[in-house]
């Protein structure tokens, strides 16, 4: 039998099942390093059936909670969704408990639960945003989560990886998530179905944490069961100030087997906008300019980053949004908008006329 070599996916699951090596399609029994649950597909939803089977869990402190979709509640019901889950996350002596510190992907990150190597499952289809930093992070369902706390494993299927490169060098103005809607109108919705994207090129070496991240989190508006970037000094260097020393530095073979690649030149890729009302109905800027808008949202696990934060004051500083446009903004975390704070960015974008909300998810739900 010839052996070829392992995708960075391939690697961290093969670690998380304990086996010197995995293939594409393969099922395996992996051990999760982190749980993370959100409050509006979390305790709420699977206390009950966790008492009935002994209502233990397998690891507290592999569980991470944030409560983010509901706060702050918007009503009663929402209110009570909280409170649910800060006694559960008291009951069950629950370690890493986060209320009000932002949208549960960007907490993973800045309090250094998403480390290169791990293997992190979320109530969330958006865990993939984990990837940035080199680990496997995917969205799983409450019974399978369920079956995680009760146990510290999943099954998962090996997935094939597609990849994605970027090469050269972004124009002004341009931002990863153009390079992640340009890719999503590419592929198209469900184009990478249970498959891992795994990003790569000049480009994306060159993107900053907070750009990265953008690319790993809309992996999953493509069909894909994770996204992920080969980790470099430049998450070695965040970690390290998060006094964090201990993770995997893994990385894809060079004869590792890919599904298919695709090629990008980022030097010819221009701002793009997804267009009602599929996430790939992708278009350039310059196709829908001077369409009438009545509100633009800048914020949470996509979009509300210190790095879009930071373009907004730039292109609003000494301007006024339109009266007939409501501009909502929501930083990604607590983190970023304490560093937004202390930049002057919050300043000049409600001087712009901006509303500022608190850090959460909320907004993406129209809450």
């Amino acid at each position: 039998m010839i052996l070829v070599g392992m995708t960075i996916s391939e690697k961290i699951l093969a670690q998380a099942a304990g086996k010197s090596r995995v293939h594409a399609g393969e099922i395996i029994w992996a051990t999760p390093d982190v749980a993370l649950m959100h409050d509006l597909l979390g305790p709420v939803l699977i206390e009950k059936s966790l008492q009935k089977l002994g209502g233990r869990l397998y690891d507290p402190e592999k569980v991470v909670v944030v409560s983010d979709h509901c706060a702050p509640p918007a009503s009663v019901e929402q209110a009570e969704v909280l409170k649910t889950t800060r006694s559960w996350a008291r009951e069950h002596d629950i370690k890493y408990f986060y209320e009000f510190r932002g949208a549960c992907h960007q907490v993973l990150v800045d309090y250094g639960h998403v480390r290169p190597g791990r293997l992190i499952v979320g109530t969330d289809s958006h865990t993939c945003t984990a990837g940035a930093l080199g680990a496997f992070g995917t969205g799983i369902g409450s019974t399978e989560m369920l079956g995680v706390l009760t146990t510290g494993e999943i099954w998962l299927k090996v997935p094939e990886t597609v990849l994605v490169k970027w090469q050269g060098e972004l124009s002004a103005g341009v931002m990863a998530k153009d390079m992640a809607l340009k890719t999503i109108g590419t592929i198209g919705h469900a184009g990478a179905t249970y498959q891992a994207v795994e990003f790569t090129g000049e480009a994306v070496k060159g993107l900053s944490l907070d750009e990265r991240l953008v690319l790993t989190n809309m992996a999953v508006e493509m069909g894909a069961k994770t996204g992920i970037i080969e980790p470099d000094d430049q998450v070695v260097c965040f970690l390290q100030s998060l006094g964090i020393e201990n993770f995997s530095l893994l990385n894809s073979d060079p004869d590792a087997v890919y599904t298919r690649s695709l090629e990008f030149n980022a030097a010819e890729l221009e701002p793009q906008v997804a267009c009602p009302h599929e996430v790939d109905n992708v278009k350039p800027v310059a196709e829908v300019e001077g369409l009438k808008i009545d509100q633009a949202y800048l914020g949470s696990c996509t979009g509300g980053r210190l790095n879009d934060l930071r373009w907004a004051a730039r292109i609003l500083k000494g301007k006024k949004v339109s009266r007939q446009v409501r501009c909502l903004v929501v930083p990604a975390s607590q983190e970023v908008w304490k560093q937004a704070l202390r930049e002057g960015i919050l300043e000049v974008l409600v001087e712009a006329g901006c509303i500022i909300s608190a850090p959460a998810c909320g907004a993406c739900g129209g809450v």
